[in-house]
C-alpha cells in the first residue's frame, strides 16, 4: 500500500528536504510514501508571484490570499481530508496518526504570515490540525511532525513491527518504560539487573511496571483516560514498588 500525502506551501523545499532523510526517505524510496509538495506561488497571477495581501479592516501583518490556494488545490486534486495546520485546530495525537496511517492518503495546507483568508477555512479545507499550543512562523514544521508521526505507523515502514505497539501512546496508552544498553555499568550507574537476568517473563512485568510508574508521575491524565489502574496494574506496582528513574 502506498500512502499519498500532498502538502501545499510557499516553501516546498523545507518539507521535501526533511522528508528525504532517515525513515521518511526510505519509505519514499521503497514506494510506501508518495509525497507531493505543491508551491502555492505557482498559482499566483502577478509577476512577483504574490500570495499575500493586507488584511481588510487594517491590522498588523499580511494575510494569504484565497485565489492561489484554491487554484493550487483544485489543480492537484489531492487526497482528502485536507487539513489546514493552525493553532485553532484539533490537537494532533497518536490516535489520529494511527487513523491517517491506514487510509489512502490526506493533504496538509501550510499557512504563513498573519494567517489565511477565512474563506479557505470555510469552503476549501476539511478541518484544522494543531501540534500544540505554540505559534510558529508557518505550517511547514508542523506538517513534518504530522507526516513523520503518520508514516512511521504505515505497515512496513519500520523494521520492527512491535515498536508502534510498545512505545509511548501505543496500544497500552502509557508512556514507554526506561531503556538501557551497554555498558552494564557507566560511571557507577548500573543498568537494572532484571534486564540482564534472561528471565523474559520477569523482564516483561518489570517493563510494564516501569511504564506505569513513569505515566503515573509524568502523565497521570493518560492513566485516567484508560479508566484508572486495573488490579493487574496494582499487582505489578506492588511487585516492583519503585521506578528505575523518576
Amino acid at each position: 500500500m502506498t500512502l499519498r500525502i500532498d502538502v501545499f506551501t510557499i516553501f516546498p523545499g523545507l518539507v521535501d528536504t526533511f522528508c528525504s532523510e532517515s525513515l521518511l526517505g526510505k519509505t519514499r524510496t521503497n514506494g510506501l510514501l508518495d509525497l507531493r509538495c505543491h508551491d502555492l506561488r505557482e498559482h499566483a497571477t502577478d509577476a512577483h508571484r504574490t500570495v499575500d495581501d493586507t488584511p481588510f479592516g487594517g491590522g498588523a501583518g499580511m494575510v494569504m490570499r484565497p485565489e492561489p490556494i484554491f487554484a493550487s488545490v483544485e489543480a492537484a486534486q489531492p487526497p482528502r481530508p485536507l487539513f489546514l495546520l493552525g493553532p485553532g485546530g484539533r490537537r494532533f495525537d497518536q490516535r489520529l496518526a494511527a487513523e491517517l496511517s491506514v487510509g489512502d492518503g490526506f493533504s496538509l495546507l501550510c499557512g504563513r504570515y498573519e494567517g489565511i483568508d477565512h474563506r479557505v477555512r470555510e469552503h476549501l479545507v476539511d478541518g484544522e490540525l494543531s501540534i500544540g499550543d505554540v505559534v510558529l512562523s508557518g505550517g511547514e514544521v508542523a506538517a513534518c511532525v504530522v507526516i513523520e508521526a503518520v508514516v512511521r505507523l504505515v505497515p512496513g515502514a519500520m523494521g520492527n513491527a512491535v515498536s508502534p505497539v510498545t512505545e509511548s501512546f501505543g496500544e497500552s496508552g502509557l508512556l514507554e518504560e526506561p531503556q538501557f544498553t551497554r555498558p552494564a555499568e557507566f560511571r557507577g550507574w548500573e543498568a537494572p539487573a532484571v534486564l540482564r537476568s534472561g528471565d523474559h517473563a520477569r523482564i516483561a512485568r518489570w517493563r510494564r511496571a516501569q511504564a506505569l510508574h513513569r505515566t503515573i508521575v509524568h502523565r497521570p491524565d493518560l492513566v485516567e483516560a484508560r479508566g484508572g489502574l486495573t488490579d493487574d496494574d496494582r499487582r505489578l506496582l506492588e511487585e516492583f514498588p519503585s521506578a528505575a528513574y523518576p
